[in-house]
């Protein structure tokens, strides 16, 4: 096999952004060895993916111990194994043998190789020091490092999906204008700025629009841009050593705790520093996505206003409609606690006519008659609503099940009331035992 040459390797498997450890201490020695490793066949990117495990193990061995000369050995082997886990990927761009279960074992073991390294560097400063806030610190390592690629991978889908929406709303318009089928595309600023790192975005949407039968160019981060405009020259100054924006990512993280803060012998303070630049560009983050969200709201709003809910934050009109329910306005009966109302006082003077007609007497609620009538008007009081107007709706249940006719039970003898055991019968004056 003929000498490759380093930087044609450099250029085809070095993204064309990565985190600053990565392009400043990695990527020099990690290309050069994958240059050495493509010789041999044998060397796949998966057996390279369990060798950095277990060299991340080993190095978690060398933490445990916890004395100095242990934590450098650890810390040379942590960085070895970071080292080989990016060389698994460039290994795999390079020959074109990655594939789907190699990327899934390389983001398992890296949880892995960070629990048990956690766990072993501050459950060895605890057996040393007797000091419970090293336990502390292994908890707060491994859910930030949790916390960190779950947001990463949720934001991930929450972009696709707001993609997605606005792809297939554009197209259909599209379709509707008469633009051929092979013509439909939609256009993302992200995508552009992706294929010109260094390009400003109003010089690509500018440049977009001048182009004869160009769709217009989506742009999810208007507002972050618009209200931050120094982040653009800052992004580009990075952008020309490869360095992405975000300072402080999971690979910072890990490889101050892990390298640094052994080797300088202050493990708990660049571990407390560290997390909480963390999580101070977590929550940029965030931020730059929740601004992302009210860009995908506008862009709905302006590419399919009947797709956007015009009541938002407020309850639907038919959840207001029911037998479970009065009539808009309805200020219901009067609490009189009388045995007779007649509706006069009712402000639905409508329904006053027929309460005086029907005399709703203690007795008359009991006559068959007088319960229909009852059940009648309490059916046009509190109207169900239509199928179309509330889908799923289930009325409350009758509380007496529907009868064919009414049982006249005037002829059934009375049954007495039979006391209880050792209570006193009233009638007799005896008490029953």
């Amino acid at each position: 096999m003929q000498k490759l040459s380093l930087r044609a390797v450099q250029k085809l498997t070095c993204k064309k952004r990565d985190a600053w450890w990565t392009v400043l201490l990695v990527d020099p020695v990690a290309t050069r060895l994958v240059c050495l490793f493509a010789r041999f066949d044998w060397i796949t990117p998966n057996r390279v993916t369990w060798a950095a495990l277990f060299v991340g193990l080993g190095s978690a061995g060398f933490f445990l111990k916890g004395d100095y000369e242990s934590l450098a050995i650890g810390a040379g082997l942590y960085h070895i194994s970071f080292i080989l886990d990016c060389i698994d990927g460039k290994l795999a761009r390079l020959k074109g043998n990655g594939s789907v279960f190699g990327g899934w074992l390389d983001y398992v073991f890296d949880r892995i190789r960070v629990l048990f390294c956690a766990l072993a560097l501050m459950g060895g400063q605890f057996l040393r020091t007797d000091e419970p806030v090293f336990l502390l610190a292994a908890l707060v390592v491994v859910f930030l490092d949790m916390l960190r690629y779950v947001d990463a991978l949720q934001i991930y889908k929450m972009r696709m999906s707001m993609r997605s929406k606005i792809e297939a709303v554009t197209l259909a318009r599209q379709a509707e204008a008469g633009v051929k089928e092979e013509d439909q595309k939609v256009v993302f600023m992200e995508d552009l700025l992706r294929e010109n790192p260094l390009a400003e975005g109003e010089t690509l949407k500018a440049a977009a629009a001048t182009r004869p039968g160009q769709p217009e160019v989506i742009d999810l981060h208007q507002q972050f841009r618009e209200s931050f405009p120094w982040y653009a020259r800052f992004r580009h100054a990075l952008l020309r050593t490869r360095i992405r924006p975000h300072l402080i990512s999971g690979i910072e993280f890990q490889m101050f705790i892990f390298i640094v803060g052994p080797l300088i012998g202050h493990v708990l303070v660049t571990t407390a520093v560290s997390a909480i630049l963390l999580g101070a560009f977590e929550l940029v983050i965030m931020f730059k996505f929740w601004l992302s969200t009210r860009d995908f709201t506008r862009t709905m709003e302006r590419l399919a206003p009947d797709s956007v809910p015009t009541r938002a934050g407020s309850i639907s009109p038919h959840l207001q409609a029911g037998r479970h329910r009065r009539r808009e306005g309805d200020q219901g009966r009067p609490d009189t606690g009388a045995d007779t109302w007649t509706g006069q006082d009712d402000p639905y003077s409508h329904d006053a006519p027929y309460l005086q007609e029907h005399q709703y007497s203690q007795e008359t609620r009991t006559e068959p008659d007088g319960w229909n009538a009852q059940v009648t008007w309490m059916d046009q009081r509190f109207p169900a609503p239509e199928p179309d107007d509330d889908p799923g709706f289930q009325p409350y249940p009758h509380p007496y099940p529907a009868e064919p006719e009414a049982q006249d039970t005037a002829w059934l003898p009375r049954v007495p009331t039979q006391p209880h055991p050792g209570h006193h019968h009233a009638d007799s004056g005896q008490s029953w035992s």
